[in-house]
């Protein structure tokens, strides 16, 4: 299996995960003058477990990052990840 390619979708308000051309996951946002909130996410049965999810949230925060946004992790799967991950903290919204 590749690995999971990340890119936002701003129709669907979401980012996607794709890995060999077939949709593997999907992180909803609702954006807004520099904060991204995250909703929701999803991964595909069939990509349970093989690090989709992942490649997911880290490949949507490093394009907040980019874009010098804020996130406001509603999404309890994305507030998880940034948890493990402190290098990611600095992301998230002043309280």
């Amino acid at each position: 299996m590749s690995a999971a390619v990340v890119a936002d979708d701003p129709g669907q308000q979401a980012y996607l995960a794709t890995v060999d051309g077939q949709t593997a996951g999907l992180a909803a946002y609702v954006r807004s003058p520099g904060l991204v909130v995250f909703t929701h996410t999803q991964v595909e049965d069939a990509y349970e477990g093989t690090g989709v999810g992942g490649a997911l949230v880290r490949g949507a925060l490093n394009d907040a990052r980019a874009r010098g946004e804020k996130v406001d992790p509603q999404c309890s799967f994305v507030a998880g990840w940034i948890a493990r991950h402190e290098d990611y903290k600095d992301l998230l919204q002043a309280e």
